[in-house]
This record gives structure tokens, C-alpha cells and sequence, in this order.
């Protein structure tokens, strides 16, 4: 098997003397718009700044390729429905043979790490997540967007547990607050059928722009998008600006307790389950950022203490969370 090429400045600043020759929105730019530098968030991609209007994400294998382009299709098919911005590709093409990148527009601000979410970026999450809801299942799925099988919480809550127990000993997690959440409990908020939207599944810190007054300008990286549970999205949020805004936004959205119940408990189980793997060394992940996850998902709401469910499986809200997935209801994939 013939070894991926790895990417070097050099091999990025021709790239982006080739993109700015050719591109006529890059020839209008400033004469230091083809500075190039590194992103320290590069995630599977090797990304860098182009200047101060343009990021350049080079796919570092063929299946990162192939997300990348279905990618591409998705942002223009999303954009339309999100009252937030969603990066635009000026050019994009093949870096090295079979190997995919883009030229993005830069959206101006920050990420939800630099800076708190404001009341009015709740209200952004909330039109985020409405938006969601609002792009057609059947559209993404025809551009190749995978259906993702919701979690069993069950399973997850039991693999937290163990978890649990390690970080306690480590002094780095107190375990008998997983106890808050019961096994009788984990069963309940179970993914409901029905319910399957497109999830951006990967809703972090480093990929929400926030501005510095708060609001929400942006939301990046698309590749990890899949048609599932909405709850995996609220999680993301949990972790990302904190369970109550998490919450308060999906609220807003028109989300009932279960499925922001369910997204706060999966938020909750992967920060103990990550944060021990990090301490075991099967995780290379920054410990202060796994530190700061996790106190931002164990975040009290009062959702939590208040919420019942009915022994016919519904919880006591308005029933707002029997909502569609934009193209009539489909049920998640089993």
C-alpha cells in the first residue's frame, strides 16, 4: 500500500500560490493574503490559516476524502435552513492523488472555548438546532450522509460506572453521582422512534465560532454529520458552552425533557468515560480540556429534578419531543 504523502508548509504555501492565481476572489486580496500558518486544532485534517480571510483543510486519507466531498454537498444543502454561518468553499480539489482539500471562507470570531455563550448565542444554538430539524433527511441521505444507530445509554451509563469508580480513586470525579442517574431511569430515555434528524455529531468547543460579545456566528467541520439522534447534538452543546445553556437552547427549539434529559446523561457518561481513558493513557486528548467537559456536563439543571415519566414511556412536558426528522418522521435506522 502506497504511504500518504504528509503535508508541509511547502507543500501548502504552492498550493495556495496556484488557488490565489486562480481564483478570482484571491487574485482582490491583499499582496500578504497568501501568508500561510498552521492551526493548532487540525483535528483529522491538516489545517491551515491562508491570510485572514481563508482556512485551507487538507484531507490526510481517502476515506477523510470522501467525507470531505460529501461535505461540500451538505454545507450547501444545510446553509439555507441555519441562521448561522456555515464555511463556503472558494476552491477545492485533489493536493495530492486521490487526496481532497478546500479553501474555506473564514468566519470572524472566536470558539465557544474563548468565549461564553451570551443569552442571545442560546437563542443562535436554538435557531442551530431548529435548523437541523428543517434540512430534509431524504436530500442529506441521497448526498451520502450516513445513518448513525442511536446509542444504548444503558451500556454507556454501565461503562461510566467502571469509569466512575478509577476517577474517584484518582480524586478527579466524585462516583456516587452517576448514581443520580438509575438504571430504571438510563431505560426510560432510550432514543425514541421517529425522531431521526440531521445531527452535526461533533458540536464541540472548537467548532462553534463565537463572537466576543456572546452570539454564535458560526458552526464548523461538517465531515462527522449523520442523520440520528438529536440527542447527540445536545450533548455535543453540554460539553461545549455547559448543560443548563445546552438545555435552555434545545428548549427553544422545541425539544421535550427526554431527548434533553437523554443528551445531557450521554454528555455526562462520555466525559467520565474520556477523561479515564486519558488518565490510563488510551487517550491523547488535553487533560485540562477533558477537565473542563466534564465540569461543564455535570452542571446542574433543574429539568433534572423535576422531570417524571409516565409508565407508558412519555414524559410529563407538552410532548414536544415527538418531533420529526424533516422528511415525515422516518424512524432511525435499528
Amino acid at each position: 500500500m502506497t504511504q500518504a504523502p504528509t503535508p508541509t508548509a511547502d507543500t501548502v504555501r504552492r498550493l495556495v500560490r496556484t488557488l490565489l492565481r486562480d481564483s478570482p476572489e484571491s487574485r482582490a486580496a491583499a499582496p500578504g493574503a497568501a501568508e500561510v500558518r498552521p492551526v493548532a486544532e487540525g483535528g483529522e485534517h491538516s489545517t491551515w490559516w491562508v491570510g485572514t480571510r481563508h482556512v485551507l483543510r487538507l484531507a490526510p486519507d481517502r476515506e477523510t476524502s470522501l467525507r470531505q466531498r460529501r461535505e461540500l454537498r451538505l454545507r450547501d444543502l444545510a446553509r439555507p435552513h441555519l441562521p448561522v454561518a456555515v464555511p463556503a468553499s472558494v476552491a477545492h480539489g485533489d493536493w495530492a492523488p486521490g487526496l481532497t482539500y478546500t479553501l474555506d471562507t473564514r468566519i470572524p470570531g472566536g470558539t465557544a472555548d474563548e468565549h461564553d455563550v451570551s443569552a442571545l448565542g442560546e437563542d443562535d444554538l436554538a435557531g442551530l438546532l431548529t435548523g437541523l430539524r428543517a434540512v430534509p433527511v431524504r436530500q442529506a441521505e441521497t448526498l451520502g450522509v450516513p445513518r448513525a444507530a442511536p446509542r444504548s445509554l444503558q451500556a454507556l451509563r454501565r461503562m461510566a460506572a467502571h469509569c466512575a469508580e478509577a476517577l474517584g480513586q484518582a480524586d478527579e470525579f466524585e462516583a456516587a453521582r452517576l448514581h443520580q442517574l438509575a438504571p430504571p431511569a438510563a431505560a426510560q430515555l432510550a432514543a425514541q422512534p421517529g425522531t431521526a434528524v440531521l445531527v452535526h455529531h461533533d458540536l464541540k468547543g472548537e467548532h462553534l465560532v463565537v463572537a466576543a460579545d456572546g452570539r454564535v456566528r458560526g458552526v464548523l467541520d461538517w465531515t462527522d454529520a449523520a442523520v440520528g439522534d438529536p440527542a447527540e447534538d445536545i450533548a455535543g452543546l453540554a460539553l461545549a458552552v455547559g448543560s443548563p445553556a445546552a438545555v435552555r437552547a434545545a428548549t427553544l427549539a422545541g425539544y421535550g425533557a427526554r431527548p434533553c434529559l437523554r443528551g445531557l446523561w450521554l454528555a455526562r457518561c462520555d466525559t467520565v468515560i474520556r477523561l479515564a481513558a486519558r488518565l490510563e493513557g488510551r487517550d491523547d486528548s488535553p487533560l485540562p480540556l477533558l477537565r473542563t467537559q466534564l465540569r461543564h456536563a455535570w452542571e446542574a439543571i433543574l429539568l433534572e429534578r423535576v422531570t417524571e415519566f409516565r409508565e407508558d414511556g412519555t414524559d410529563g412536558t407538552d410532548g414536544t419531543d415527538g418531533e420529526g426528522d424533516g422528511e415525515g418522521g422516518e424512524e432511525a435506522a435499528p
